[in-house]
């Protein structure tokens, strides 16, 4: 069994979540609770360098596909110290707005839609992108991204007081 299945034990009926070998309370919000979390540290940092803090410190509601700092490390080498430059802010605001959905879908939510749309739920991100959302066997959702790469969720449903995060393995891109 890896870390990350570990990660997604509930510690109370409150929704409370471990995730990085935190506790994720859904009376905070996305980024109060995610600095907390060792396992994104990455997806801190590219939050901060983006200037994207006070819009997911927000009301929202948000769904947040949040990619472990693994999945930042398998791309390809100097594609993160590059995307956090200054001058590359759009480009990395692009991306990490990518894993943003409007509302609040949960795993309950996101099954449904997959069922509705016959095997497949097209979502619209932040970013103005699409992502595919599909089912690999019962309670594994798949996460696919503009040019086919795909994401598995590790730990659903870490709600917060402004939307979900689902921890995926692997980071989307946009089309470019």
């Amino acid at each position: 069994m890896t870390a990350l299945m570990l990660l997604s034990a509930p510690l109370s009926a409150q929704g409370t979540v471990m995730v990085g070998g935190m506790a994720m309370y859904p009376s905070k919000d996305i980024v109060d609770n995610a600095v907390n979390s060792k396992d994104h540290t990455t997806l801190v940092a590219a939050v901060k360098a983006a200037g994207l803090v006070e819009t997911l410190k927000s009301k929202g509601p948000f769904t947040v596909f949040a990619p472990v700092n693994a999945a930042f490390a398998a791309l390809p080498a100097g594609t993160v110290d590059m995307l956090l430059e200054p001058k590359n802010k759009a480009k990395l605001t692009g991306i990490l707005t990518y894993h943003v959905v409007p509302g609040t879908l949960d795993a309950a939510a996101l099954e449904a839609k997959v069922k509705a749309g016959g095997g497949k739920a097209m979502l619209k991100t932040v970013a103005g992108g699409q992502l595919t959302v599909s089912m690999n066997g019962p309670r594994n959702l798949v996460v696919m991204d503009e040019a086919g790469n795909t994401a598995h969720i590790s730990t659903y449903d870490v709600r917060q007081s402004n939307g979900v995060i689902h921890v995926i393995d692997h980071v989307l891109m946009p089309k470019m």
